[in-house]
Formats: C-alpha cells, sequence, structure tokens
C-alpha cells in the first residue's frame, strides 16, 4: 500500500511542471523515464582530441602573420614599463600588451612560438566557454548535446582555430566575450546581481581589447529591457557599472595622457583606410560575406537548416516540436525575472552589431569575425540542441555535426598550407620547412651580425622578436610605421615616421643590421596602399647607403616573401 501511493504521488510529481523542471536537472526528460546515460560521452572523445590535434598543427605549422611581431613586441615594451600610446603607436585597445606582457618569458624563450602557446591556451578556454555558454542556452535536457555541438562549431574549425592560435587580440577577446556572457546567463535569472555588474566588467574588458567588441554592451542592455524597462533598469544599471567602472580604469588614463594617440589607435586608423574605387568597395563587402560563408560554413548552414525547420513547421500548422521538456525559454520566468530567451536576443544582437561594423569597414577581413563567432556557435548550438530531446536524437544529431565540422576542417585550404608551398604552374611544391622554422633559421642569421639585445632596422617586428633584439623607435607598427603624408608634428605624436623622419632614423641609428621583407618600404599608411616604385627605390638607395646586403632568404613570414638580410658597410 505503501508503496503504491509512493508510486501514485511520483506519477503526480512528475506530471507536474514542477515536477519535470526537477527532472530535467535530474537527468529524465519524462515521468518515469530512467536516468539518463552517457550516450554522448564516446563522441567528447573524439571531439576533444580533434579541437586539440587543429590547436597543435596550427601552433607548428601555420602561417605567420605581420600581427603577431609587432602585439608581441608591443607586450615586451609594456613588461619593460613603456606604455602604449604615449611611448609607443598601437592599433587597439590597450589590454592586450598588458595581458601578454605575462607571456614574456615564453616569449624569451621560445620567440613566436612562445606567444602562440599562450594565445592557444586563451583560445582552447574560449573552446570550453562557448560550450558552457551553450549549454546554458539549451533545455536542460539537452545540455550536454548543445556543449558538444559548441565545441564542434567552435574547436574544430580549422580557420577559428588557427586564428584563435597566432598572435592577434581575437583569443583574448573571444574569451573575455564569452566568460562575460556565461557569468552574465548564471546572473540572468537570478536575484544577486553580482553576477551581472562581473558580466559588464569582462565585457568592457574585451572591448578593451578589440575596440569592436563595445557593440555588444548595448546588445546586453537591449535583452534586460526586452524583459520590461522599469522592471530590469536596476539590472541594466548595475551590468553598466561594471562596464563604466572598468572602461574608465583601462582608457581614461591614455585619454588623459594622449588622447591624440588613443584616438587615433582606436578610430583614425581604421577609418582613414583606402576603400578604393566604388566597385571594389562594394567586391570587398560581398567578398566578406561570401568568406564568412566558406569559413563558418557548417555553422551557417545548421542555423539555416533549424530557422527552416521551425518555419515551416509552423506553416505545416504544428507546434514547433517541443523536442526537450520545457525548458527555461519556454517557462514564465518567476517574480518577474528575466527568460533564456532576453538571454538568446542579447547574444543575437551582439553577434549582429559586431558583424555589422565589421562589414562597414573600409576594407573588412573576414577574421575579423573570429572574436564572435563563438557566441554565434553557441546560440547555433543551443537551437540546435532544442531539436532532440532523447538520447538517440542526440546522438544522431552530434554525430552527423561532428561529422561535417571534421571533414570541413580537414579539407580547409589552412590545413593545405601547412604541407605546401604554394602552387607552381601544374606542380604543387611541398614545403622543405615550416614557416616558423624559416623565422628561426633568418634570426639566427641576423643574431651572427648584432650584438644580443640590440637594434635591429627593420619592419618586421616578429624577426626582431624572434632574435631578441630591439626596434628603433617609430617601426613598432612594422610595415604600417611609414606615413610619408603627415607632418613631423603629427608624426611625432603619435609616434610614426613620415620621408624626413625615415631618413634621419636610418642616418642616426645604432643598429649595425637590417632587414626587410617585400613588406617593408613597400606601404604607405594610414592609406595602406602600395607606395608608387619611384619611392621605394628612393627608401631603399636610403638604406643602402649605409648597409650592404649579406643574404637573402626566400619564403620568409606571412606571403612567403623574400628577406634582405643587410650589415653596416
Amino acid at each position: 500500500m505503501r508503496r503504491r501511493r509512493k508510486s501514485e504521488a511520483s506519477r503526480i510529481i512528475a506530471g507536474s511542471p514542477a515536477g519535470r523542471r526537477h527532472m530535467q536537472h535530474a537527468g529524465t526528460t519524462d515521468a518515469g523515464a530512467k536516468p539518463a546515460k552517457p550516450a554522448l560521452a564516446w563522441l567528447w572523445l573524439v571531439a576533444v582530441p580533434v579541437t586539440l590535434l587543429l590547436y597543435a598543427a596550427n601552433l607548428r605549422l601555420g602561417d605567420l602573420n605581420q600581427d603577431e611581431g609587432w602585439y608581441l613586441y608591443g607586450a615586451s615594451l609594456v613588461a619593460e614599463g613603456r606604455k602604449p600610446y604615449i611611448d609607443f603607436a598601437h592599433t587597439q585597445g590597450p589590454l592586450m600588451p598588458y595581458v601578454y606582457s605575462l607571456s614574456k618569458p615564453m616569449v624569451d624563450r621560445w620567440g613566436i612560438e612562445g606567444g602562440r602557446v599562450f594565445t592557444a591556451l586563451l583560445g582552447a578556454l574560449g573552446v570550453l566557454l562557448a560550450a558552457l555558454f551553450a549549454g546554458r542556452l539549451a533545455p536542460a535536457g539537452s545540455r550536454n548535446c548543445a556543449a558538444l555541438l559548441a565545441v564542434g562549431l567552435t574547436g574544430i574549425n580549422v580557420y577559428q582555430s588557427y586564428f584563435t592560435t597566432i598572435v592577434k587580440t581575437y583569443s583574448l577577446t573571444a574569451f573575455l566575450l564569452l566568460l562575460g556572457f556565461w557569468v552574465l546567463a548564471h546572473g540572468w535569472q537570478g536575484r544577486n546581481r553580482l553576477y551581472l555588474f562581473m558580466a559588464g566588467v569582462f565585457m568592457m574588458m574585451a572591448a578593451g581589447t578589440r575596440t569592436s567588441a563595445v557593440l555588444v554592451l548595448p546588445a546586453v542592455v537591449a535583452g534586460l529591457f526586452a524583459g520590461g524597462v522599469r522592471r530590469h533598469l536596476v539590472d541594466a544599471l548595475y551590468f553598466a557599472a561594471g562596464a563604466a567602472l572598468t572602461g574608465g580604469i583601462i582608457y581614461l588614463p591614455f585619454a588623459l595622457k594622449s588622447p591624440d594617440a588613443l584616438w587615433f589607435a582606436l578610430y583614425e586608423y581604421h577609418s582613414l583606410r583606402s576603400p578604393g574605387t566604388l566597385a571594389s568597395y562594394l567586391a570587398g563587402k560581398a567578398g566578406f560575406v561570401s568568406r564568412i560563408a566558406q569559413d563558418y560554413y557548417v555553422a551557417c548552414s545548421a542555423m539555416v537548416v533549424a530557422l527552416a525547420y521551425r518555419f515551416f513547421s509552423a506553416r505545416s500548422g504544428r507546434q514547433f516540436e517541443k523536442l526537450a521538456a520545457p525548458a527555461a525559454s519556454e517557462t514564465p520566468a518567476p517574480d518577474g525575472r528575466l527568460g533564456d530567451r532576453h538571454l538568446v536576443l542579447a547574444a543575437w544582437l551582439g553577434v549582429g552589431l559586431v558583424s555589422l561594423v565589421h562589414m562597414m569597414t573600409p576594407f573588412p577581413y573576414d577574421d575579423y569575425q573570429v572574436l564572435i563567432y563563438p557566441v554565434f556557435a553557441a546560440a547555433v548550438a543551443g537551437m540546435l540542441a532544442k531539436l532532440a530531446n532523447t538520447q538517440p536524437r542526440q546522438a544522431w544529431l552530434s554525430v552527423s555535426v561532428l561529422l561535417l565540422c571534421i571533414a570541413s576542417a580537414f579539407s580547409s585550404p589552412i590545413n593545405q598550407r601547412w604541407l605546401v608551398a604554394g602552387r607552381d604552374r601544374i606542380w604543387w611544391p611541398l614545403r622543405k620547412e615550416t614557416p616558423l622554422a624559416v623565422l628561426h633559421r633568418a634570426a639566427e642569421t641576423v643574431k651572427t651580425l648584432a650584438a644580443p639585445g640590440t637594434i635591429i632596422l627593420t619592419q618586421d617586428p616578429y624577426l626582431a622578436v624572434e632574435a631578441g633584439l630591439k626596434i628603433p623607435r617609430g617601426l613598432e607598427l612594422g610595415p604600417f610605421s611609414y606615413f610619408p603624408g603627415f607632418t613631423r608634428e603629427r608624426a611625432e605624436r603619435l609616434h610614426v615616421l613620415n620621408r624626413e623622419m625615415f631618413e634621419e632614423l636610418v642616418e642616426s641609428t645604432d643598429a649595425r643590421v637590417a632587414a626587410f621583407s617585400e613588406y617593408g618600404l613597400a606601404i604607405s599608411s594610414p592609406e595602406v596602399v602600395e607606395l608608387p616604385a619611384e619611392e621605394q627605390k628612393a627608401l631603399w638607395e636610403i638604406v643602402e647607403k649605409k648597409y650592404a646586403q649579406k643574404e637573402e632568404i626566400a619564403g620568409f613570414g606571412q606571403g612567403d616573401t623574400k628577406l634582405r638580410i643587410l650589415a653596416v658597410k
């Protein structure tokens, strides 16, 4: 009798909304269902190793990028006590050189590869946070599935893996954004507004690394207000207070000390770039969209499929299937608190606003999207996870997505660049050395011509970093340090060089060695256009008055250009 009453009570509890929610958290999906088995565990044993394999391959085999040099060199200057904007030119928010100054022991020991190790660690943590955030966006019974899908979409994407391994702002920015969203998710339905405050802190730190990330802040406020402006005004104020306090700490010292250089770095340097003709401008926008679809094909396709399924389900007169038990997003939040649908709205708005500003830049590179893509991937993973409520459905969905991710990752042109040196007519010659090995060989050659810790005249900062040498002041931006149209007063204020200052630098520098790839003495900033051949020749004549060529290395650095190494005559 007692057992019968207990059984009846169990059925009644399981049939109630509260009981269903309780059973979701307990790992069941319906009344009388057995505890969920770890059906997806073996898929984790595939997803995690493949993610780590891609990071390791990109770390050792990935192409070099000019940004790696000046970001790591700027971090070394900060470690020595110098300040961005005030003492040297920097083109993004000030937080990155301070964070990356922590990597100096690794860079001193392993060169550029040490910086990549630090960046890849941030990238891998970003994958973990994307999985955690995706789990928060999914119904309770599908959270493991959502997390697994997020790992596949972010970690098993060789494009994303590459750009969160090489030293750029993307890994740190994405990590901070995801940390902000994860903390935000914990405070979204709770009464502890400290979570909202800390979310504002982390998201503003992301904006202090990469300026475009600041647009996530109004997206979050919009998500809060979607639940009622009056009701959530205090929540928004807590979030805004965290962001404002952090923004003041990050930016105010530089705004007071060097406002012109800060404004130039955050806005003018990027907006003054020449977009070319109208045709090239429009082609750039179309190319941006096309390349994004290629780079993130699986995630974009998955989003389209999920949206189409929902649309046609509604059109056919059927309610969108509740393939999972009622989630927080489908259940009214108690006490007027926010529902998860508002958090999803904030994520999608953030992705949309950041993507829009990236597309509107004079020349939009598709890699700009690397910083916001994990938020997009987490939102897509949460959307997909709502399509499955049973172990078989979750397994089939996860297997399908992971196989597509793996197929896409290992058929990318990036993988080809790991092993192939480029196309020679109808042949595909293999690389004899990795890009890092070529850089290391060049650095060893340079070190035979210069004493340790001395100066090298170069516009290839990654060579200086690898060799452990200094760069003359004014060349910290590498190939983008030459501003021939600037007056002397403006160039000095912004810590860059015009023609007159470059000539004086070459004549007065103590550098006994010089090295220039084909990026050097070839680019006019801030338009970022190629210098006329006559001016390039004139600049080389200035250099060759003092220096004589000692060696030439082919297939060097970004773009596999030729590197000329010169020594004082």
